[in-house]
């Protein structure tokens, strides 16, 4: 790998060599590097660009890392990859996709990550995005990604939007059955003419699931993000939802929260939030010999986090 291409890895994975485990490292739409353990087994598709990831029942504290990373202006993929989670695992999963465009051509992944986690199963799933490069080319990601949690099954996601992207449509639907959990925690930055499209759906169709579903987003700029979380409760079950965003320059947000009970049992909340940095929190900060824009550096990256 080049300089540029390490640097991306270190961006959206923090890789810095060859991680421990089970790994795929895909650069410019092909396999750079493939490992796999007497555990968790990583297969090429056959029918369609991308992987199958299969982690054996009782697999626990293991991990695998996928990350995707384009230095090629004018690249344009659609990867599909499938996880299939056996009973009591424990295993987290590190994705992610960094795109440094220095041409004239636009260069777009669109990532499908599907996860199949099976009774009693816990996963833990981390996925950054990061954009960069000089170039006239639009830097463009769409993931989607489709969960269905058995019963006792849970899942963390932590997903993010880190910088640099032109434009992004991400896509989230989950199932959950009986005593599952799911939790989502959202984080998308805008700046300059950007825009961002983030849509989460979850259908609670078993008694005892839980989801906590959290947006934070920072639009800059003349940027642009629309916020959709949406919560079915279909049985007796506890949902939750929020929206918190900042707004600065002349950027534009809007949060749209749907909830939809057919089960007189579901509990579901939602809560939305969306405002500029407070001035005493600025002040607090440059009083201490921050600059107005270190101090506001500062606050994005806590609120971020």
């Amino acid at each position: 790998m080049d300089e540029i291409q390490k640097k991306l890895l270190k961006e959206v994975a923090e890789l810095d060599a060859l991680p421990v485990g089970a790994y795929n490292i895909r650069s410019n739409g092909k396999s750079a590097a493939r490992n796999t353990t007497a555990d968790i087994d990583i297969v090429t598709k056959t029918d369609k660009p991308g992987i199958d990831i299969i982690v054996k029942p009782g697999t626990k504290h293991q991990s695998v890392h996928i990350p995707v990373i384009i230095s090629e202006s004018g690249l344009k993929e659609s990867v599909y990859n499938d996880f299939y989670i056996g009973e009591d695992c424990d295993v987290t999963i590190v994705a992610g996709c960094g795109i440094s465009n220095c041409g004239g051509e636009d260069s777009r992944h669109d990532g499908i990550h599907s996860f199949f986690v099976k009774k009693g199963s816990h996963v833990r799933y981390i996925e950054k995005h990061y954009g960069e490069g000089t170039g006239s080319g639009k830097r463009l990601m769409n993931p989607t990604t489709v969960v269905e949690l058995e019963e006792g099954a849970s899942m963390d996601m932590e997903t993010s939007q880190i910088g640099g992207i032109n434009d992004t449509y991400r896509v989230t639907r989950a199932t959950l059955k009986e005593n599952s959990a799911l939790t989502i925690h959202d984080k998308i930055l805008t700046d300059g003419d950007q825009h961002a499209k983030a849509e989460m759906t979850v259908a609670m169709n078993g008694n005892g699931g839980t989801t906590d579903l959290i947006s934070r987003g920072v639009a800059k700029g003349n940027s642009v993000q629309e916020v959709m979380i949406g919560i079915d409760g279909n049985a007796a079950c506890h949902g939750h939802a929020e929206c918190d965003s900042i707004i600065m320059d002349h950027g534009v947000i809007v949060a749209t929260p749907q909830l939809k009970a057919t089960n007189v049992d579901a509990e579901l909340i939602h809560e939305a939030a969306i405002g500029k940095i407070a001035g005493d929190q600025l002040n607090k900060l440059m009083t201490m010999g921050l600059s107005e824009q270190e101090a506001e550096e500062m606050i994005i990256r806590g609120f971020l986090q």
